[in-house]
């Protein structure tokens, strides 16, 4: 069957030539985006409740631009005055480039890994007696406390935010020849929204090992999948599909 409507669970990309546009007029498509899953701050009360006080660390550790924000929030929330001498430590440069909405670059310590934390291992050792704080939501993947953990590093994890499922009860009545999925909290959405939901002839398309398994546990029959050798995009891999069933 040929296609013709994609939806793809994340917000819409704000530059104009996004890949997507260019895979929209190219095949002639219908191309919405519809977040599956949204997150929501917690509050300076529930901070408290796991017994943090952001006085007791010199070190913040992000991972995220998410973490970015609800830092520097709680941070204004609870009327704590970031000191300059803080060291940030930048999963990547996309973290360490939006730090610079919060802090002046020239007048703080920040170090950088090229993708992931475990880039900035040398760094870590060098300031290993000093306390590290790591602002997360209520989801987090083992790597990160695992490679801490590793270090030897005296660290704590603080649940800033969560990830939740979006309202998606409007596209109940509306059908997409393919979903396009990034992460199993948006499988988990699709099912949370429409208990009842039948796959019949919609295409699946997943990003990642763990939005594989997580699609495959649900009973859902993948159609399409990235990163690959050959495809290391979605859109690359969404393209490819349509080549071939739309030919």
């Amino acid at each position: 069957m040929k296609v013709k409507t994609i939806l793809v669970s994340q917000p819409e990309p704000s530059l104009e030539k996004s890949p997507y546009s260019r895979l929209l007029e190219k095949n002639k498509l219908t191309i919405d985006f519809r977040p599956f899953i949204h997150v929501e701050g917690v509050t300076a009360k529930e901070v408290r409740q796991q017994k943090i006080d952001f006085n007791n660390f010199e070190n913040i550790v992000l991972t995220s631009r998410n973490a970015v924000d609800h830092f520097f929030r709680l941070c204004k929330e609870m009327r704590f005055t970031v000191p300059d001498t803080t060291k940030y430590f930048c999963q990547s440069e996309a973290v360490a480039y939006y730090l610079q909405k919060y802090v002046v670059y020239r007048k703080r310590k920040v170090y950088v890994g090229e993708r992931s934390i475990e880039d900035l291992e040398i760094v870590f050792k060098k300031f290993n007696k000093e306390s590290f704080l790591v602002p997360t939501s209520d989801v987090l993947k083992s790597d990160i406390p695992d490679f801490l953990d590793q270090m030897n590093l005296k660290w704590q994890r603080a649940i800033l935010y969560r990830t939740v499922v979006s309202d998606l009860s409007d596209l109940r009545d509306v059908y997409y020849d393919i979903l396009v999925f990034f992460s199993p909290s948006g499988i988990e959405s699709l099912f949370k929204n429409f208990p009842d939901f039948k796959q019949n002839n919609t295409r699946i398309a997943v990003y990642g090992n763990t939005t594989e398994n997580a699609a495959l546990e649900a009973g859902l029959r993948i159609d399409v999948k990235a990163p690959t050798p050959e495809t290391p995009s979605m859109t690359m891999a969404l393209e490819k599909y349509i080549s071939s069933v739309n030919a």
